[in-house]
């Protein structure tokens, strides 16, 4: 019997910034769709704390519920490919920014945004992945199609501590690379060791007159931060390097030149997690398959709802490790 009332942490507007409200709706409140889910987990992506402070333009209408991600039941279905008792994971597609999203004990999505958990893996599996570990399952499935094998050399993962990141560790580890990992944190290199990570190095030093190629260094390079850390990745790659790029933490500026692309062959690819429905399942059957991460209790932090506020600032100070979980039913 679907209930008539849940909790949900709310985003009402506010100035200057928005407000953060504990509260029970109706699922008569949520923003439309065909699916009805009871939500399990949900997580904390940095895009949902720059929401929740108004930052960044993320949000433009309110009230909202926020959570980009989220695993749960089917309870309601209007739409003949979902039936109550299903297991689903949606991320993306605008929940959490212009859609009620995973940041309540119930939500309501298009049909089309659904789908199934792979077999193999459960609610909780689903949630720690999340967008995060589909963005990270996503870059290695573009690296690897780009040529990318354990035999070439090592991998680097920047802003590595971060929930793409971890998880980049953990899948590239069990592929077979031998990985490198970047972070300014110095507490953490016996976490990312834990996760596979072979080395760990620290935040690379400003130059002020980068030459335009370095010494090459690295066949891969899983990158989260962008700017001044992405345009040395281009000048110290190997010949035939792929670089996957999807963040830009360290600004979204790339002052680099020709001559990594054209006289050492490197890729640069970017990467738009937001894929369509063939792509998203396809490449979470290898997250439940090949890719699939050893360590994702070791990566989750679990909290419950009522600890979300403090969380999202948390996140948004840089104070986060791997990836944040929301238990709804805590």
């Amino acid at each position: 019997m679907t209930p008539q009332r849940f909790k949900a942490l709310r985003l009402l507007a506010g100035d200057p910034a928005p407000v953060r409200q504990l509260c029970e709706l109706t699922p008569d409140e949520l923003s439309p769709g065909e699916v009805l889910i009871e939500v399990a987990y949900s997580s904390i992506n940095y895009k949902d704390a720059l929401a929740s402070r108004g930052l960044n333009g993320i949000v433009r209408a309110w009230p909202r519920i926020g959570g980009i991600d989220l695993s749960g039941t089917v309870l309601e279905s209007s739409d003949p490919r979902f039936a109550p008792g299903d297991e689903v994971v949606v991320h993306g597609f605008g929940i959490g920014v212009d859609h009620d999203g995973g940041h309540a004990q119930m939500a309501r999505v298009s049909a089309d945004w659904a789908m199934r958990i792979p077999e193999g893996l459960g609610l909780f599996d689903a949630a720690v992945i999340g967008a995060a570990g589909y963005t990270a399952g996503y870059s290695l499935h573009l690296m690897e199609l780009n040529g990318l094998a354990p035999a070439q050399g090592p991998v680097l993962v920047t802003g590595a501590t971060g929930g793409v990141a971890s998880i980049a560790i953990d899948m590239l580890a069990r592929r077979g690379f031998r990985v490198t990992a970047m972070s300014g944190k110095a507490d953490a290199a016996d976490y990312l060791r834990s996760l596979g990570a072979a080395e760990v190095i620290g935040r690379l030093a400003a130059q002020a007159q980068p030459r335009p190629l370095e010494k090459g260094q690295w066949a891969g390079a899983v990158d989260s931060v962008g700017g001044e850390t992405l345009a040395w990745l281009t000048r110290t790659m190997l010949p035939g390097g792929v670089i996957a790029a999807f963040g830009n933490a360290g600004g979204a500026a790339l002052n680099t030149t020709v001559l990594p692309f054209i006289l050492r062959g490197v890729s640069l690819l970017g990467i738009n997690a937001n894929s369509p429905m063939p792509l998203r399942e396809a490449v979470w059957r290898k997250i439940a398959g090949d890719y699939r991460p050893a360590h994702l209790h070791a990566i989750a932090n679990v909290i419950g709802l009522e600890e979300l506020p403090a969380w999202l600032d948390r996140t948004l100070e840089g104070q986060a490790r791997g990836r944040t979980v929301i238990d709804m039913r805590r």
